[in-house]
């Protein structure tokens, strides 16, 4: 399946806010879900730049990672992002990488 048709017959992944009747949910309007959409971009940019990469929103449906050099995929969602990072990127990218952690937490000042 290309990636347009991915988007457009897409239903919502799991960690987006949902305004579904019976789920459990602190964001039951448009702003409160995009607000939290924007809020799991930057926690994702912030392990991203160390690889050279970014990632952007795009149309609250989609988002867009590139690197610095202006390639860039169209990922589907937060599930998605690891594997085409590492493509983009050109070696393993690990969210979960303790020197990463411990880095990330200095610059938040958080130890």
């Amino acid at each position: 399946m290309c990636a347009l048709c991915g988007v457009l017959g897409g239903d919502g992944h799991w960690t987006d806010a949902a305004p579904r009747p019976g789920i459990f949910t602190r964001n039951t309007g448009p702003v409160e879900r995009r607000r939290e959409r924007m809020a799991r971009v930057a926690g994702a940019n912030r392990i991203l730049k160390a690889y050279g990469l970014s990632l952007a929103d795009w149309q609250g449906a989609s988002y867009v990672l590139s690197t610095a050099t202006g390639k860039s995929e169209l990922v589907d969602s937060l599930a998605h992002l690891w594997p085409l990072a590492e493509k983009l990127a050109g070696r393993p990218c690990d969210p979960l990488d303790p020197g990463l952690i411990e880095r990330l937490s200095r610059e938040a000042g958080d130890g």
